[in-house]
């Protein structure tokens, strides 16, 4: 190879797409136990913080584009997880709002997070390792962000 920096073990992107990947198939036996998709768990941990959304602050939440979470809301909502309505100030904004089945699963899911922090321990990783790369991924990602 004539670039060393084109190694694969060598990048940075490499690193963060295995390891998201890897986290998030270890998401799926919790998930199918509450019965969503690990994008819908996101949608659901945003309306959990807060309810009643407009689609663009939900998307613009998770850092994706609108016509990114607009199916998988739509989805939602034909799952019985979410309702849709038209905004009462700008009917041109769609507010997503959780279903009582929705709220219900908030108390199912609420072991998910140490569950994934027991599973990483149980492998060797350190909880004070996982708790110091948040702070690390979060200034990664605010500055990709600028």
């Amino acid at each position: 190879m004539a670039y060393d920096q084109l190694k694969l073990d060598n990048q940075l992107c490499f690193r963060l797409y295995a390891a998201s990947r890897l986290i998030t198939q270890a998401y799926r036996p919790h998930l199918e136990r509450i019965g969503v998709t690990y994008p819908q768990y996101l949608v659901l941990m945003v309306l959990w913080e807060s309810d009643s959304l407009p689609v663009n602050d939900i998307a613009k939440r998770l850092s994706l584009e609108t016509n990114t979470v607009t199916p998988l809301i739509q989805r939602m909502e034909r799952e019985g997880l979410v309702t849709r309505t038209k905004g009462k100030v700008d009917n041109r904004q769609t507010i997503v709002a959780l279903t009582p089945r929705a709220q219900r699963l908030e108390e199912e899911a609420a072991d998910i997070p140490n569950c994934m922090l027991d599973l990483l321990c149980k492998n060797g990783v350190k909880k004070d390792s996982v708790f110091g790369m948040l702070p690390m991924l979060d200034d990664l990602i605010g500055h990709l962000k600028k």
